[in-house]
């Protein structure tokens, strides 16, 4: 593959790359490259949201440089802040280490684990001890960090900041030191901490990492990033059929948004796609032409071909399907949530037009009893069923 041809690859998908110069220099070096990407274990389990860097990540992999997933079991402990209007409740050890094994196993759904290093930041943060942290915060200043978008909005509206928090992004870009690292891939909300990394190495006289950043994919309501706590996620543990459902429900605006981060198809075959729906084709096929992809990806092929059975069933009052989806839908400090929302976050509906529609029509149920739209929920654990084939088990929390 020629160069142009490796930067257009790399470009698909890609929000941003800084400095795009120096990743060229780094390519025509002719060595193999080291990558990075770092994740918190925040959660036992991995959605399709994490999966846009990974797939990035296996492009460089496919092209023979080396591949570093590092698990922020260190990082972990801090909590990171991006994007937050409040602290964030760091983990306890055990639970770190617990969802960093799951990470592991998951991860080589798309990545060679031959030609991947797996890397724990407390390999060194164990050894840096107090002093070392002292110096690493000394590197920066309190001006600088408030510079931060989320930092700065937290500071004007009167929103606590931990001390702590300011050592993430310090701690992150120490990392790469550490990992002498030549590029480091990053969501958008990331380009802060990532931008930390290359000064730091430029402080220790390593050539400073390019920069690389991906958009945020947007959950199946088509609004917020895709997360858990939101409800709006495609896992990839999911059962076959749960994980065909969700990604044929997603908005026909969502869909090619989706082909250009998460298909590995080419971009001549998705603009071939594209044309298809320009002569008449329907969505909905083209759509089920993903699911069918990445269904097979992390469930085989077989499982992709019988998928769209396991979605299709409609769900009699008082069976539960087995592989019902288990959402957890966070109250945020609220005493209740709307039951249109719930529906929302649980990933039962297309979008929010689709959610008053089901409501208005008594096709919305609570523990098989229809309900009004006007129903708030508290703390608890619920069967909801939006139509005759969408269930989930939800515990609002």
């Amino acid at each position: 593959m020629s160069l142009e041809q490796t930067l257009a690859e790399i470009r698909r998908g890609t929000e941003e790359i800084l400095l795009e110069e120096e990743l060229v220099e780094k390519l025509e070096s002719g060595r193999p490259l080291r990558i990075k990407a770092g994740f918190d274990p925040t959660a036992p389990d991995l959605h399709l949201g994490h999966t846009v860097l990974l797939n990035k990540m296996r492009q460089f992999q496919e092209r023979g440089h080396t591949v570093i997933f590092l698990i922020g079991d260190f990082t972990g402990l801090i909590g990171d802040p991006s994007g937050k209007n409040a602290t964030r409740p760091p983990l306890t050890p055990e639970q770190i280490a617990a969802n960093a094994e799951t990470y592991k196993e998951q991860v080589f759904k798309i990545l060679d684990p031959e030609k991947t290093e797996v890397r724990f930041n407390s390999e060194w943060f164990e050894k840096v001890g107090a002093a070392g942290m002292i110096k690493l915060a000394a590197q920066h200043s309190v001006a600088r960090m408030l510079e931060r978008d989320d930092f700065k909005k937290r500071y004007k509206s009167n929103q606590p900041i931990a001390i702590h928090e300011f050592l993430y992004p310090l701690v992150q870009g120490y990392d790469s030191v550490a990992l002498e690292a030549d590029v480091e891939l990053g969501g958008t909300d990331q380009k802060f901490n990532l931008l930390v990394g290359r000064e730091l190495q430029k402080h220790e006289g390593q050539d400073p990492q390019v920069v690389i950043m991906t958009p945020l994919l947007e959950g199946l309501d088509g609004e917020k990033k895709m997360s858990k706590s939101l409800g709006n996620y495609v896992g990839i543990t999911e059962s076959p059929g749960v994980m065909f459902q969700k990604i044929v429900s997603i908005p026909d605006a969502l869909m090619w948004r989706y082909y250009e981060l998460l298909s590995f198809k080419t971009l001549e075959e998705i603009d071939a796609l594209k044309r298809q729906v320009e002569d008449g084709a329907n969505p909905r096929d083209i759509k089920m032409e993903l699911a069918r992809e990445l269904v097979a990806r992390f469930h085989g092929e077989e499982a992709a071909s019988n998928a769209h059975k396991g979605a299709g069933n409609v769900i009699r009052e008082g069976e539960v399907p087995e592989d019902t989806p288990e959402v957890t839908i966070e109250l945020e400090g609220q005493d209740e949530l709307p039951i249109s929302a719930i529906v929302n976050r649980s990933g039962l509906a297309a979008n929010a037009a689709q959610t008053r529609d089901m409501l208005k029509n008594g096709r919305v149920k609570v523990d098989w009893e229809s309900v009004e739209a006007t129903l708030k929920l508290g703390p608890g654990h619920y069967l909801i069923q939006a139509g005759k084939k969408k269930i989930a088990k939800v515990t609002l929390a």
